[in-house]
């Protein structure tokens, strides 16, 4: 058995009036892995994004920093977390195994902005679609970094907001909190 633990810490707070904030397990036991993420205080009654990003390489994934807002419009992108974090590699849906990315089946927030996400997945359907998509079974979960993603349509964001995935706009994809997977020593 092996477990990881990412402590969930807000990104573009300033802009969207509130503070996301939570945490993500991950447990390997035999042929699954249990995740389970808890989310407070993120935007109310919307679904939100979460995936785990990572580099296919292996290289070590980092949560963001202010560095990251290259055009400096005060918002931290999707594409502007990638030199940081990689790219979006599995989602936290109802699938995670199928590895479908854009689509709606991802958790929605009640009316305080709580959230909880729980699935067991089979580890080895998880581990074939990765191999498929980036070359390698292994997960590497303590190389990644979780994210959770949107934001109310209502908002207004600037045209230097970028992050649209095919129908779905920044909106949907806009950071609202990250963290690093590490793996907790037993």
């Amino acid at each position: 058995m092996a477990k990881y633990i990412a402590e969930i810490k807000p990104l573009n707070e300033e802009k969207i009036g509130c503070v996301p904030h939570g945490t993500a397990e991950f447990i390997e036991n035999g042929d699954n892995l249990h995740i389970h993420v808890e989310m407070f205080d993120t935007p109310k009654n919307i679904e939100h994004w979460e995936h785990f990003h990572g580099f296919p390489d292996g290289k070590d994934a980092k949560v963001p920093t202010v560095a990251a807002d290259t055009n400096h419009d005060g918002y931290i992108d999707l594409p502007e977390t990638e030199p940081f974090s990689g790219t979006t590699m599995v989602p936290l849906d109802n699938a995670p195994h199928k590895m479908n990315i854009p689509h709606d089946g991802y958790p929605v927030a009640d009316g305080s902005g709580h959230y909880e996400y729980e699935i067991d997945v089979p580890l080895k359907e998880l581990q074939a679609s990765f191999k498929k998509a980036f070359n390698t079974p292994d997960l590497q979960l303590d190389k990644r970094v979780v994210y959770v993603h949107g934001i109310p349509e209502s908002m207004k964001l600037p045209a230097s907001v970028q992050g649209t995935v095919m129908s779905y706009d920044p909106h949907t994809t806009l950071p609202i909190a990250a963290g690093k997977i590490r793996k907790v020593e037993d």
